[in-house]
């Protein structure tokens, strides 16, 4: 088994969520009580939204290169960015190690895929929404995003910076967020992308009004096939 490098605490919420599921993945596909091979990194998020407040990605990819130099120096064999507005400056981060980066854009790229799906809504960070990064990868895979407009962005921001990030899940927010994703169905939106990895803590992807992406669970599902797909293949050949 690849022990997996985990870059998290931006927020711990959704740190916490990543290791729960790579292990109850690990769990279920060899038995027991397996468990993953995992090192979590994480960091300070006050200091990493300062950052990004500060529009000094130069600075965030940095520190979140730091990062991965050391988990790939402690065993990792492979390393996630615990975020989707991070993976901005996932190339750079990406630069720092020899080991692989596996990237949450492209995987939730691939899920869509497999599910027929072209014209997804966007539910993420005003980072993730505004700036070009996500958009132009997914374009280059075929699939073309979207967002909601100015004011729906601000409230989802405002949901998983003031809210989910800080452990508090409202009912009210999640009937804002189901209002949103109808005003998409309207425009032509044929899926949802759970594009923030607390988005998860207040919208079941199995219960919304088109399918739901949780990105969240599609990366760390990538870190398991990642982590035992080597293991897996010897134990067939084997038999």
């Amino acid at each position: 088994m690849e022990t997996i490098g985990l870059i998290g605490g931006m927020s711990f919420e959704s740190s916490a969520v990543y290791y729960r599921l790579v292990n109850e993945m690990v769990r279920a596909r060899k038995g027991g009580l397996a468990s993953a091979e995992i090192i979590l990194h994480s960091v300070n998020f006050e200091e990493i939204v300062a950052l990004q407040k500060a529009g000094d990605w130069g600075g965030a990819a940095r520190r979140l290169g730091d990062v991965a130099e050391r988990l790939q120096a402690g065993g990792a064999g492979c390393v996630l960015i615990c975020t989707n507005t991070m993976h901005l400056i996932a190339e750079e981060v990406a630069a720092r190690i020899s080991v692989p980066l596996i990237h949450i854009i492209d995987e939730t790229a691939k899920s869509l895929h497999a599910a027929g799906r072209k014209r997804p809504l966007l539910l993420a960070t005003r980072y993730t929404m505004e700036h070009g990064f996500y958009a132009d990868r997914m374009k280059s895979l075929g699939l073309d995003i979207i967002v909601p407009d100015a004011a729906d962005r601000t409230t989802v921001h405002d949901i998983i910076f003031n809210e989910l990030c800080a452990g508090r899940v409202r009912d009210s927010s999640r009937e804002k967020l189901i209002d949103i994703i109808d005003r998409a169905m309207e425009n032509g939106a044929d899926s949802i992308i759970l594009g923030c990895t607390e988005i998860c803590l207040i919208l079941d992807p199995d219960r919304l009004p088109l399918p739901g992406f949780d990105t969240t669970a599609i990366h760390a599902r990538a870190a398991v096939e990642f982590a035992l797909g080597a293991e897996e293949e010897a134990e067939e050949e084997a038999a």
